[in-house]
């Protein structure tokens, strides 16, 4: 099998796994760092915004005017970078996510079986909102490595919270750690499920425009995930100026790593 193919699935594997450790966090932490977790929620969308629109979005200008022309694929470019998050949008518009009850999960607020309900509705959700984010993962490293790190790093920390808001009202509602890490396991592998069953429908189709239109469309579906979960969760959270703090940080390591492998 192609070393490629296993680096960029290797990659998302452990953009999935993050879900799992977000889980764990819930399940032995007696309480969660909420200012730790909104810097690294903060890191994280600065290190999407500033990849996508100075390096991904790049890219897919590149490809597309190779294949299409310099003034036609600019204009494609722009096209498919929102189709990527009209994409995102309709996917959160029919599977809204559970965003501010990471920090306010507790027994006595919510009764055993809204809990219960809240924790497998979460999965669901954070698993079909997984697949987009397993496919921009795959298809990046697929093209560059260097890149397709940084994305999964990225993804990888906005994983975790959503692990903890998977696992933590399943465990509140049960008592049972096997049963909420095990869905909470479950939402984080449709990642590398979701990256697998895009390369298996767009393999044949793999050119420098299909390229150049992914890139695009990832670029979209990651300035959409910060912009609307990753800022304003980190926000609820913390109310301090540690997320534009991390945000700003995310964006110089990431300005900082894209240099250094010129």
């Amino acid at each position: 099998m192609d070393s490629n193919f296993l680096f960029a699935m290797s990659l998302t594997l452990f953009a999935g796994l993050a879900t799992g450790v977000g889980s764990v966090m819930a399940l032995f932490a007696k309480q969660t760092n909420t200012k730790f977790l909104a810097g690294s929620l903060g890191f994280s969308a600065g290190v999407m915004l500033y990849v996508s629109m100075v390096e991904i979005y790049s890219k897919s200008k590149t490809y597309l005017g190779a294949a299409a022309g310099e003034i036609s694929g600019a204009c494609y470019a722009a096209l498919f970078f929102f189709v990527g998050i009209v994409l995102i949008g309709i996917i959160d518009f029919f599977v809204p996510s559970a965003d501010g009850d990471i920090g306010s999960l507790s027994p006595q607020k919510n009764n055993r079986a809204s809990l219960q309900r809240m924790g497998v509705m979460t999965a669901l959700a954070i698993g079909i909102h997984n697949f987009p984010e397993g496919l921009a993962t795959f298809t990046s490293a697929l093209r560059d490595p260097h890149l397709g790190v940084a994305i999964a790093v990225a993804i990888a920390i906005h994983n975790i919270p959503e692990g903890i808001a998977t696992s933590a009202p399943i465990f509140f509602a049960s008592g049972n750690r096997k049963r909420a890490f095990g869905i909470s396991f479950l939402s984080g592998m449709t990642e590398p499920v979701g990256a697998f069953i895009g390369y298996l429908i767009l393999r044949p189709f793999f050119s420098d425009f299909v390229f150049g239109a992914l890139f695009a469309v990832v670029a979209g579906i990651m300035v959409f995930i910060s912009i609307e979960e990753l800022l304003p969760m980190a926000r609820e959270l913390e109310k301090s100026r540690v997320t534009i703090i991390g945000a700003v940080v995310g964006m110089m390591v990431m300005a900082a790593s894209l240099l250094l492998f010129m």
